[in-house]
């Protein structure tokens, strides 16, 4: 569907609803005229609290964002939520749909929820999930929470984006003490230990703060844990305070961060165009298709491939 950058750019600054959903699903269609439309909106983004949840499945981090979205909507700020879901090998869309699982949210015009599909992409985060925040931000929102899909090594994509990192875990999982293991501990700026109404709880708690005393390298931020049960909203006031205390301290410390942040997704989208242009030209490549067939038939290891029509674009230049 064609549609105008320039309408939609001012329906989001209208704060239009329909406008949002368009332009989002236009740039997960890489839709063409959806990068003019965030380009327009950019000098408009920067004022949005954004707090990245992650965590193993079955933390209860959709549940626990309900909470939070509703602590804050008592506070009259607008909220913005996008739950990035595993994709459907079939459709590509969201596997999970948390847009479901946040129904009590939906009847609230203060708070915007949208469903996203990796589309294979590593990391938790889908690709162009940076430029749907950057589309909630100038739609207005106030909070900003990006869900991933789990928790592990690969799922530290999460700090290229957010101010703030939410890790959940729950006691009894079995994948908790991995994910310490792992070292996704690092990137967390706050720890939830969610249905802590479970066996285990203080143990798992007690675990955590040793790991975290194992981490030299933070100084000037320890990241607190808090006590959850998210379905009975149980220690949401006490998270929100936490979130407070980070967002202040992020303002303390001046625009490092942020800078740091803005470096790190320059360099992510040049990767990224930089990949659409190298792939487009091995496509026209004559020997890419013979390449393939060999790949297929076991003749021809991929990364040999790919070094060798790698280095054809590269002396093409």
């Amino acid at each position: 569907m064609t549609f105008s950058a320039k309408d939609l750019v001012q329906g989001v600054l209208n704060r239009h609803r329909r406008s949002v959903a368009r332009l989002m699903t236009a740039i997960e269609n890489e839709d063409p005229n959806s990068r003019a439309a965030i380009s327009e909106l950019y000098p408009h983004t920067g004022n949005a609290y954004t707090v990245g949840v992650t965590g193993p499945p079955g933390s209860g981090k959709s549940t626990l964002i309900t909470q939070l979205a509703k602590q804050y909507r008592k506070e009259g700020q607008k909220v913005g939520i996008i739950a990035v879901d595993p994709s459907s090998p079939f459709s590509g869309g969201a596997f999970l749909g948390d847009r479901i699982r946040m129904q009590e949210l939906s009847t609230d015009e203060g708070v915007f929820v949208r469903s996203m599909a990796t589309r294979g992409s590593l990391g938790g985060l889908a690709r162009s999930t940076a430029d749907l925040v950057s589309v909630l931000d100038a739609f207005g929102c106030d909070i900003i929470f990006v869900e991933t899909v789990g928790a592990g090594q690969s799922e530290v994509d999460v700090v290229r984006l957010a101010d703030t990192v939410m890790l959940v875990m729950a006691p009894g999982l079995g994948d908790d003490i991995q994910a310490i293991k792992a070292g996704i501990m690092e990137i967390g700026d706050i720890i939830v230990v969610n249905k802590a109404d479970r066996e285990n709880a203080e143990r798992t708690m007690l675990e955590i703060a040793e790991a975290l005393e194992l981490d030299t390298e933070r100084k000037e931020w320890t990241p607190p844990i808090v006590k959850t049960i998210a379905t009975s909203s149980e220690g949401a006031e006490r998270l929100v305070e936490k979130l407070e205390e980070h967002r202040s301290f992020l303002r303390k410390s001046g625009m490092g961060r942020r800078k740091m942040k803005g470096e790190i997704q320059l360099l992510e989208a040049v990767k990224a165009r930089l990949a659409e242009k190298v792939v487009a030209d091995l496509r026209v490549d004559p020997t890419y298709e013979n390449m393939v067939e060999k790949i297929a038939s076991r003749q021809l290891d991929p990364n040999e491939a790919a070094t060798i029509l790698l280095n054809k674009v590269i002396e093409k230049k």
